[in-house]
């Protein structure tokens, strides 16, 4: 399964945030789906979006609420120097 969230350009986040962020959704994109393959890619683009290509419709809703769990608890993952 292939996840992609793009994050608007024109609000960029702290440095390292994602790296941070793909690392952190990579994390547990695999616990929820241990038996799949995963590829998560973060990158800034035109606008915010997230596409999973080689999922289910249900993957999809499962794969926005952890995006969404990950990007609220934000503060207990990405510590910034």
């Amino acid at each position: 399964m292939r996840v992609e969230v793009t994050i608007d350009k024109t609000k960029p986040l702290p440095v390292g945030a994602i790296e941070a962020l793909t690392g952190e959704l990579n994390k547990r994109i695999t616990k929820q789906f241990p038996d799949i393959p995963v590829q998560v890619q973060v990158r800034y683009a035109g606008a915010n979006n997230l596409s999973v290509l080689g999922g289910a419709k249900t993957d999809k809703d499962i794969i926005e609420e952890i995006l969404q769990e990950t990007w609220e608890s934000a503060d207990d993952w990405f510590v910034t120097d």
